[in-house]
């Protein structure tokens, strides 16, 4: 239906965005992945092999995919046909399968992109399967979502997965050069609030065109944007980030990893990054406890005492005062001597609890309150550990049928001294980035 829209709207000379008027013609002008459509890239190889098989394009929106499926299709001469998971059901996958199959009988192969494959359930994702086993479809499926959660087995081992990465900054100044050479008129900003254009985009090459066009609108005759006056034109565009899906999971493990890896500045980079995104400060914090329990430990117990103190405060001031809280906290975790000790522990004890079945515990440490118990030599033998000497008797208390096990086996204490040549390290990498740069 877009395409019908799209088509009566030309047809009427009405106005076509920037991004549909620059849409590449050939793989060759697909920008940002070379990787895939430059001269030794896959998709290239592919063509030039004489057989495509199918695939799934993972990655963020503004990327090319729908681009490059159209010009797939024209490169290897198949019939093409374009469908939205989230607008389809049963009886338009039906329909488009039976004029796949009545083309295949005249001769003619269909690539079918569908967009959003994700938004599939099991059982629809599990109808592609026939036509794609016996050459009815190419299937090309688009998603921004991480294939091996979102998509079935059966699919993914029947079809490619190819990754299309972010523009980079150099990708989307391209476009934007092609943009003015399209429109005959160069951008009305000074070269900051290009750089932050750029950065705004968050790697989508169809949001920096739409933010130039927006620039572009408002702009008065002899006008120069600088970044405040474009912050202010453009309203800033949102951060890719899904606080269900794949960017939430992303940045939450990059807090935790530089957490661990006791680097307090990436660490604080990504916690804003979070915060900047609109993630829930309660999750943030709730991530921190567990980072204080499973990665400091013992090596500083009042981690887990700052870590809840800071929840605690997030409470009672909310935002935007309660973010220092979480800020100080999280500073403070990685900075803080590591130990997963007793996350080690725990996880072999709890394995032990649950191969090693309901045995009873020796009876010398149960407690024999009636006669019975006492003749069956319940707590005969038990030892006081405060009346011995240095309050240790060193008696065994697991199941006889077990034996002894070692659990906790905390490492040696000297995280402390070598904290600073941690920080120092920080400090000499970021100084040879520096110089490099």
């Amino acid at each position: 239906m877009s395409d019908l829209f799209a088509t009566a709207g030309a047809a009427q000379g009405g106005h076509r965005p920037l991004a549909d008027r620059l849409r590449p013609k050939t793989l060759s002008e697909v920008t940002g992945q070379p990787h895939l459509t430059g001269p030794d890239g896959a998709i290239t190889r592919m063509i030039a092999s004489g057989s495509l098989g199918s695939m799934i394009f993972w990655g963020p929106p503004g990327t090319g995919k729908t681009t490059v499926a159209r010009l797939l299709a024209g490169e290897t001469d198949l019939a093409f046909d374009q469908i939205s998971a989230i607008f389809s059901g049963v009886a338009d996958l039906k329909k488009v399968f039976e004029t796949a199959r009545a083309r295949r009988m005249g001769g003619r192969q269909t690539l079918l992109f569908v967009d959003e494959i994700h938004r599939f359930n099991r059982a629809q994702q599990d109808s592609f399967l026939p036509v794609m086993e016996d050459g009815t479809i190419v299937l090309v499926g688009a998603t921004t979502e991480n294939p091996s959660f979102e998509l079935n087995a059966a699919l993914l081992s029947r079809a490619r997965v190819l990754t299309f990465k972010p523009h980079d900054e150099e990708s989307l100044e391209s476009l934007l050069k092609r943009a003015e050479e399209e429109t005959g008129k160069e951008l009305p900003l000074d070269e900051g609030a290009r750089t932050s254009l750029l950065r705004m985009a968050d790697g989508d090459g169809r949001a920096v065109l739409t933010l130039a066009e927006e620039v572009w609108r408002a702009a008065r005759e002899g006008e120069t944007f600088d970044t405040e006056a474009l912050v202010n034109v453009v309203q800033r565009r949102a951060p890719v980030y899904d606080k269900g899906q794949d960017g939430h999971y992303n940045l939450i493990s990059a807090l935790h990893k530089a957490v661990r890896g006791s680097d307090p500045d990436a660490a604080l980079y990504y916690l804003c990054r979070m915060f900047d995104a609109g993630e829930d400060p309660l999750f943030l914090s709730r991530r921190l406890v567990r980072m204080a329990s499973e990665d400091i430990g013992l090596a500083d117990p009042q981690a887990l005492v700052i870590a809840n103190a800071a929840k605690d405060a997030y409470d009672f001031l909310g935002s935007p005062e309660g973010e220092l809280a979480l800020a100080e906290a999280c500073v403070y975790l990685a900075t803080a001597p590591k130990s997963n000790a007793v996350y080690k522990a725990y996880k072999a004890a709890m394995r032990a609890a649950k191969e090693g079945g309901s045995l009873l515990p020796p009876r010398h440490i149960l407690n024999a309150p009636t006669k019975l118990m006492k003749a069956e030599g319940y707590s005969e033998g038990y030892l006081y550990d405060h009346d011995q000497p240095d309050a240790f008797s060193g008696q065994d208390y697991f199941p006889e049928a077990m034996g002894r096990k070692t659990f906790y086996d905390p490492p040696e204490r000297g995280f402390e001294r070598d904290l600073r040549k941690r920080l120092d390290f920080w400090a000499r990498l970021r100084k040879e980035r520096a110089g490099k740069g």
